[in-house]
């Protein structure tokens, strides 16, 4: 599928959906870890820290060089963060109160 399949969003919607009813936290890690190649794993990891770094106020260069991401990506987090009703914000929001 390239990324303007509508079947794209179709199926990112039901698997988001699907994902959101489990209310499982160890059933989806490993669903993702099936999923996911560990390069991918790996990917979405890090961009988590990074959401959570971002957050937390650290310097754009030392998460760069902590989590090796490019500048481009963090650059591109903290535009997220910032946008209204940012989805990164909300999601970061939802883990706090989780105590996760």
């Amino acid at each position: 599928m390239n990324i303007d399949d509508p079947r794209v969003g179709e199926n990112l919607g039901e698997l988001s959906r699907t994902l959101a009813n489990t209310g499982e936290p160890e059933l989806i890690e490993s669903f993702l870890r099936c999923l996911l190649t560990p390069a991918e794993t790996a990917d979405i990891a890090a961009r988590w820290a990074l959401v959570k770094a971002l957050d937390a106020g650290l310097p754009q260069r030392e998460i760069a060089k902590n989590l090796g991401l490019s500048l481009c990506k963090i650059t591109r987090g903290s535009r997220e963060l910032k946008k209204d009703n940012s989805a990164f914000r909300r999601i970061l929001e939802t883990a706090k109160k989780g105590s996760v």
